[in-house]
């Protein structure tokens, strides 16, 4: 069996299952007797065994079932949580990640047996009172003993509700066949509850399954060693019966036997059935019954010739499908130059004036591509929990790791994304969540002499504001010394002591982001406080959002990731600077100004204006981008207030064009050291402009 062509989806369902393990495990640290939590636990364990197991990767299979069997331990009461053996466990997951990792590169999982891990495992087993060899402790679900009777053959109680012995009774006067069938899975058999599943499929096209032994739940939770047996309502022969679930690979052996008639009358009684390699027993009304659920059985038989399938037991069908992210961004793509083609009749139509018909038409297909860009834009937005749910782990490791108590908040996991951005903010945020771990948060001998809790708190919390998605990351640590990043920036060069003595607060905290900074050594207090800031600034540059940080001393940091949804398609206002056209993103714009120039002063040779009690430094468009402006000096200028965070800036246009969609297209990657310019469009006439990056301007 060719497996290749499952890699991805192995993949991808493999990160699910771990991710799913880290969370379940840590829930499982705080409270070790929830019973929903280990069950979770085992589910996960037991999908990834059989998921390797199929995929033929033993290494992962093996550690996976050893997990699974402590697991299974844990579930009957046999063995306690302890400490020591939640480590044992994210050591597992760490090994199961590098199995991953390497299965990734390379197609193999490798040859580490993690041999010093199972070993631990076994020992976990072994520590429970009277334990067995580890080597016996498969699974072994619970089930009623069975009776021999004289040939040897088990004996399984089975109790049969009002509604199946009605079925049986007329099937019985329809002239339809009642076998017994018992099915046997080989041992090597990996995923025996998907082989049953199979049998009941086949069956399923040869008549009915009244019930069977375990129950539809149990054979589905593989809680059956390895056979089960069924009730079966046919109008074929018992050997096609046969021949078909021996046509289900796996499967070692299947016997059957057929139901007498006057049998199934009396079976109301103590009369057993047999089913080939076990006995079926009708157990009498008022008896305990041992499966817990029975197979839904039809109200009554249908009528020859028009048999109506029973519903035995199938999977929900997911909702959800994976999509590779490349044929969204051809999808994306399409909807793009839909968007420049509607742009451009809209021009078109423009030109040649009143034409009523063309109009409809136009803003019908506006209406259409709006609506096609939004879904486009919904299928490729993604919660960022599937990061930020790898945090809770790190943060724990961490608190061993610094021997420091700390605690992560979280919120706004729902908060969503563009897929290809949320790829690439991982990093950037652990680097920052490892930053108020290691340097922003103190000691706990260091907090209680402050007054402050033992335990200190990192928040990150994400949430929508306008076209920007906002992910912060606080603590509640010491925050930054001011004084020692301007000494440690005079020593390495970054600035001169002339211009350390003149800058701002904030000037001096945003020398962080500085390249300079990331070789830092541990020399003083802030040591590593800069390490890979440069990094995560120009990371999160290139996905064109922003970063920023305020401190406080003794109180701590913030540090602020503005993100655009979306990097395809935006609204944009249209405006002209001597003669060119330029586009400005309106999620980045506040407000539209007309202002006199008898109302720009001057402060420490900056122009400003003063608006509404608010001080605002002016950008002329045509000085920065070395045109001519159009207009006469002593006209009214228009003013564009945009916004960075918290900060404003006016930008000096010559003239407003209005509002248009556009798409954003690269500018490659030679044209890169231009970072007032973030793109370009191409206009309805045909026309590209260029798309202004108002945080550089900054």
């Amino acid at each position: 069996m060719d497996v290749s062509q499952y890699l991805e989806i192995f993949i991808d369902e493999t990160k699910e299952h771990l991710q799913n393990l880290n969370t379940e495990i840590l829930n499982l640290e705080q409270d070790s007797e929830n019973v929903d939590t280990v069950n979770e636990i085992f589910r996960a364990a037991h999908s990834l065994k059989g998921m390797a197991g199929t995929m033929g990767f033993k290494r992962m299979q093996t550690l996976t079932h050893d997990m699974e069997n402590v697991f299974s331990e844990v579930r009957n009461g046999s063995i306690k949580v302890k400490g020591n053996m939640i480590d044992i466990l994210f050591q597992c997951l760490d090994a199961l990640e590098e199995y991953l990792n390497m299965i990734q590169e390379s197609g193999d999982e490798g040859t580490n047996d993690n041999e010093p891990l199972i070993k631990q495992l076994n020992e976990v087993l072994n520590s429970k009172e009277g334990a067995a060899p580890a080597a016996e402790k498969a699974e072994k679900p619970a089930k009623t003993a069975p009776a021999d009777d004289t040939n040897g053959q088990k004996w399984l109680s089975i109790k049969f509700d009002d509604t199946q012995k009605h079925v049986l009774r007329e099937a019985v006067n329809q002239g339809k066949n009642v076998y017994g069938v018992t099915v046997k899975v080989q041992e090597s058999c990996i995923l025996k509850a998907a082989r049953a599943f199979l049998v009941f499929k086949a069956l399923e096209d040869l008549g009915e399954v009244i019930i069977s032994s375990p129950s539809v739940q149990d054979i589905e939770d593989e809680k059956f060693d390895l056979d089960f047996s069924l009730v079966f309502i046919s109008d074929s022969a018992l050997d096609k019966v046969l021949q078909a679930v021996k046509s289900v690979s796996e499967i070692e052996d299947a016997q059957g036997a057929v139901i007498e008639n006057d049998k199934i009358k009396d079976i109301a009684g103590e009369t057993a059935v047999k089913t080939g390699l076990s006995t079926v027993e009708t157990a009498a009304a008022g008896e305990k019954a041992v499966p817990e659920k029975q197979p839904p059985a039809a109200q009554a038989a249908p009528a020859k010739g028009n048999e109506k399938k029973s519903q035995v037991s199938k999977p929900a069908v997911n909702r959800t499908v994976r999509v590779d992210i490349e044929k969204l961004d051809v999808l994306m793509n399409l909807v793009s130059e839909l968007i420049i083609a509607k742009n451009s009749l809209v021009s078109a139509s423009g030109d040649r004036g009143g034409n009523g018909g063309v109009n409809e038409h136009i803003e019908y297909l506006e209406s259409v591509t709006t609506n096609l860009h939004e879904s486009v834009m919904k299928v490729r937005m993604v919660p960022i929990e599937s990061v930020v749910s790898k945090f809770p782990r790190m943060i724990r490791d961490l608190t061993k790791k610094l021997d420091k108590k700390m605690e992560l908040y979280m919120s706004g996991e729902e908060t969503e994304l563009d897929r290809t951005v949320v790829d690439e903010i991982g990093d950037p945020l652990m680097h920052l969540l490892r930053n108020a771990a290691d340097h922003g948060l103190e000691s706990a001998e260091v907090r209680k002499a402050a007054g402050k809790p033992e335990a200190g708190s990192i928040f990150l919390d994400a949430y929508q504001d306008g076209n920007n998605v906002v992910i912060e990351v606080r603590d509640d640590g010491a925050g930054i010394n001011i004084d020692a990043v301007r000494e440690k920036a005079i020593s390495k060069g970054v600035i001169t002591p002339e211009q350390g003595e003149n800058m701002t607060e904030q000037e001096i905290m945003n020398l962080l982001f500085h390249a300079g900074f990331s070789t830092a050594k541990q020399v003083s207090d802030i040591s590593g406080r800069g390490v890979g800031l440069d990094v995560v600034k120009s990371k999160i540059e290139a996905l064109s959002g922003e970063v920023e940080v305020k401190s406080k001393m003794g109180v701590g940091s913030t540090w602020t990731i503005r993100l655009p949804l979306t990097l395809a398609i935006i609204q944009a206002l249209m405006v002209d600077v001597g003669g060119e056209k330029y586009a400005i993103s309106l999620g980045s714009i506040q407000t539209i100004e007309d202002i006199t120039p008898d109302e720009i002063k001057t402060v420490q040779n900056k122009e400003v204006i003063n608006l509404r009690g608010i001080v605002i430094p002016i950008i002329r468009l045509n000085g920065v981008l070395d045109i001519e402006s159009k207009k006469n000096p002593d006209d009214n200028m228009t003013v564009v207030i945009v916004k960075k965070g918290d900060r404003l800036a006016g930008l000096v246009v010559d003239e407003l064009m209005g509002q248009q969609e556009i798409v954003i297209k690269s500018l490659g990657r030679y044209i890169t050291k231009c970072k007032i310019i973030s793109g370009a469009t191409i206009l309805g006439d045909g026309e590209v402009a260029l798309i202004l990056d108002t945080n550089a301007l900054f």
